[in-house]
């Protein structure tokens, strides 16, 4: 499971990049593809926060059932959680309004992809050198082992960097596989 998590915070990091790419072009007012970033809110909010996040509370859940840690640190990850997960909806809210030809000022949705992009990467580096490493510590092999019966999900298959693309990632997945070959 830890495994697991690892990997699709890698996998974030490339949306990121993307996303990061796209400011730069907008920052020049260079033209973008915003169907590409909608795609991106699109698997967040369908993989992320229905499988991602969810894995990850179910692990933190149990940690802090078995593990004394302070109320702060106890309290943060969901409540990143949470920020992240409207965070995503107001920026998906925000780029269905300019596919549907809305105007938006540019310094608007910039501040708004930066503000979602510097959140995303706290949240990744906090997790990946604060949280996940005391759990590593801390769990054992029958914890591991008793959090794998409570998962519901099981094996489930990642739509954008699994073995099989889901035809409405298939963009995105095209896009950042000739961004990181060349």
């Amino acid at each position: 499971m830890i495994n697991r998590i690892h990997k699709d915070h890698i996998n974030i990091m490339q949306l990121l990049k993307v996303i990061e790419n796209k400011i730069a072009m907008l920052k020049i007012d260079g033209s973008i593809d915003y169907q590409l970033l909608k795609s991106i809110t699109d698997y967040l909010k369908s993989y992320a926060d229905k499988y991602h996040h969810p894995m990850e509370d179910l692990i933190y859940a149990y940690y802090l059932k078995y593990r004394v840690v302070s109320d702060q640190v106890a309290n943060r990850l969901e409540e990143d959680h949470q920020q992240l997960s409207d965070l995503t909806t107001e920026l998906d809210d925000m780029l269905n309004m300019i596919l549907l030809d809305a105007i938006i000022p540019k310094d608007i949705f910039i501040e708004k992809l930066e503000t979602f992009v510097n959140k995303q990467k706290q949240h990744l580096s906090y997790e990946e050198l604060s949280i996940l490493p005391a759990i590593q510590a801390s769990l054992t092999e029958d914890d591991w082992a008793h959090l794998s019966l409570q998962w519901k999900h099981k094996e489930y298959v990642d739509p954008l960097f699994g073995d099989s693309i889901s035809d409405r990632f298939k963009n995105l997945s095209e896009h950042i596989y000739s961004n990181t070959v060349n």
